[in-house]
């Protein structure tokens, strides 16, 4: 199975769109490079603005050039995107409802060595906040590249975000990837784990090795935060009763507490949540750290045990 780098798959499919629709813009703070917008800009200059390090009014740039009739994709590191940029992303996209696609690359604690100035494991949470805004996280390159382009087809704001680290690609370029809409990864009887992001696999995992031990765990990837699916998210609760959810971001706000929130109002449900607990992550390699943090499929396999030692 190889492993492609989100971004690299953002970078590609921003390529694309380009060839496709005359209308995409790309902007960037400085961070090309790593970005991987550079493939756009290589392809595409007179398309491509570079606002150097100034994230915020890189946003009002995309958000000024939206009502043009342009597509802008603005994009910086997750922690400069969300962080840096979240006034002008409330105020000045989300408020008069613009049509622009902020993708915020290196989110997590998967940037790795960047340590925790640059691990941004609170943007869903604060793009959530937003009024209409459209929260995603795909699970691999395939997704990633759909995803980009479901987007450009979104009439409004949407926040993506994508690693820095390769990812494992377990999608066929036939999975159909719908804004808002889960897809079920397995079935199961006796829990259902509900992930995004590179937890997606790491759940895949997880649910195999549960199978050995004679628990048949559901998988869901749930590469939408918001809008949340809550038909899957009830059904799943319906169908097995007990839900873990698995993010590489803070256990506040992101989603798990969207999947609590879901099940609390309509359908009750016992919920475990793995992600970055309250507290911030520091320097070391992405592979090391994402264990520490218990982002893998050995601490889900224990999780979902005492899951079900709680409802036996």
């Amino acid at each position: 199975m190889k492993s492609i780098a989100t971004r690299e798959s953002f970078g590609n499919a921003l390529k694309e769109l380009g060839r496709e629709h005359p209308d995409v813009y790309v902007l960037d703070a400085d961070l090309a490079g790593a970005t991987k917008t550079s493939l756009f800009e290589k392809e595409f200059p007179e398309r491509f603005i570079s606002c150097g390090i100034a994230e915020a009014n890189m946003i009002d740039a995309a958000a000024g050039l939206s009502t043009l009739g342009i597509v802008p994709f603005a994009s910086t590191f997750a922690m400069f995107a969300a962080g840096r940029g979240y006034e002008m992303i409330r105020n000045t996209v989300g408020y008069p409802h613009l049509n622009v696609k902020i993708c915020a690359t290196h989110g997590g604690i998967s940037v790795g060595e960047d340590g925790a100035s640059h691990q941004m494991n609170e943007d869903f949470s604060l793009m959530r906040a937003i009024p209409d805004m459209v929260v995603m996280c795909p699970s691999d390159d395939v997704e990633a590249r759909k995803m980009v382009k479901k987007a450009y087809e979104w009439e409004g704001p949407v926040y993506i975000r994508f690693g820095r680290a390769p990812v494992p690609v377990f999608h066929t370029e036939t999975m159909d990837f719908e804004i808002g809409k889960a897809e079920k990864l397995r079935e199961g009887k006796d829990l259902t784990i509900i992930a995004n992001g590179l937890m997606v696999n790491e759940a895949l995992m997880a649910a195999d090795r549960l199978a050995e031990e004679g628990i048949q765990a559901s998988v869901l990837n749930m590469a939408t935060i918001k809008p949340l699916d809550q038909k899957a998210v009830i059904e799943a609760a319906k169908t097995t009763g007990r839900i873990l959810t698995a993010e590489e971001h803070s256990i506040i706000g992101g989603l798990g507490e969207a999947v609590a929130s879901c099940l609390a109002e309509n359908y009750p449900t016992r919920v475990r949540k793995v992600g970055v607990n309250d507290e911030f992550g520091h320097s070391g390699p992405a592979k090391k750290l994402l264990a520490e943090f218990g982002l893998c499929a050995d601490h889900l396999v224990e999780e979902a045990r005492k899951l079900m030692d709680l409802q036996s």
